[in-house]
């Protein structure tokens, strides 16, 4: 792989056709008789963002051999679930900036915000039916369940600085890596994979989905606002116990162990520059990208098991260059 400094083409650039159809499904079905429900969700699904999970799908299938239309359905699916996820989390987490704009619920306030995410949910499992395949239903229904349950146990454990990382792992694997794993998974059976090869594709979604919370957890503490599109320290000041702050707490000395619990049961940004000098000189962050690196072999162990050809080139290269990314 190329260093990252001569910026390698993305790996994503393979199904860039395949995405401007998803990108007309999307535009279709947000169609709405209610102008506030299709301003709102235009708004956000035109914000930006790397669609990953729909990538995902479509890289599976064209692993796989899978060319049919119902693949464009159901990445819009896991797009609107994802969606609706990004409406309600921003709510909960009172965030006022996120890919470089204002929230949702910054520009339309909460109730528009949260009401449009159920509107998305509801019209996801409508087209879930689209697709007539019990089997998917279920996958895509259990996730998004799963995904409600990762929600809660984040809120459970906001200020909680005795969270230790199976416990930050639990969330973010039900949170962040379900979704993942579940549009792998659905791009593997539409293309009647085996149940090896199902399973295979359904550890690399999960594996690569811890992998990008994880960075995205180190980015809140070494990244730039401007490049990231989010306010730094937002983690620290929603009170959210990430593997950083973990390994700080574990390796720094008693003062600072105590600095970093008080900042996180207080959100206490105002001592932000202290906590992030603190989990920078214990060498926290280096913990934490160990533990991506592992999740991303994990991917790329995974994604072996697929037939060789460019869409699985480029899986083991979406995994290889997760852990240089800086937004």
């Amino acid at each position: 792989m190329q260093a990252s400094t001569t910026h390698p083409p993305s790996p994503l650039s393979i199904i860039a056709t395949d995405m401007h159809e998803v990108d007309r499904v999307i535009a279709q079905r947000l169609d709405s008789g209610v102008p506030l429900v299709a301003q709102v969700s235009s708004y956000i699904i035109s914000a930006g963002g790397k669609r990953l999970r729909p990538a995902l799908l479509l890289l599976i299938c064209g692993a796989l051999g899978f060319k049919g239309e119902q693949k464009y359905n159901l990445a819009a699916v896991v797009e609107f679930i994802h969606t609706a996820t990004l409406l309600h989390d921003d709510v909960v987490d009172e965030s006022s900036m996120r890919r470089g704009n204002a929230t949702a619920n910054e520009m339309f306030g909460n109730p528009a915000s949260v009401l449009v995410g159920d509107f998305l949910y509801s019209r996801a499992f409508q087209m879930m039916v689209d697709a007539q395949s019990l089997p998917i239903m279920s996958i895509l229904a259990d996730a998004t369940n799963v995904i409600a349950e990762g929600e809660v146990m984040q809120l459970m454990n906001m200020h909680n600085a005795a969270l230790d990382e199976a416990g930050y792992l639990q969330v973010i694997r039900s949170k962040t890596a379900k979704l993942f794993e579940a549009s792998a998974r659905v791009g593997a059976m539409l293309a009647g994979a085996s149940p090896d090869i199902e399973a295979a594709c359904a550890t690399y979604g999960q594996a690569l989905g811890t992998a990008f919370q994880v960075i995205d957890d180190v980015l809140d503490y070494t990244g730039d606002a401007s490049v990231m599109g989010k306010n730094l320290g937002d983690d620290l000041r929603e009170g959210k116990t990430t593997l950083p702050l973990i390994a700080a707490m574990q390796r720094g000395s008693a003062q600072q162990a105590a600095l970093v619990k008080a900042a996180i049961e207080n959100g206490d940004v105002a001592r932000i520059d202290e906590v992030v000098a603190i989990v920078k000189a214990t060498g926290a962050l280096d913990v934490a990208r160990q533990a991506a690196s592992e999740e991303a072999q994990r991917a790329i162990t995974a994604a072996q098991k697929l037939p060789e050809g460019p869409h699985t080139q480029c899986l083991l290269q979406l995994a290889a260059q997760l852990l240089e990314r800086q937004s």
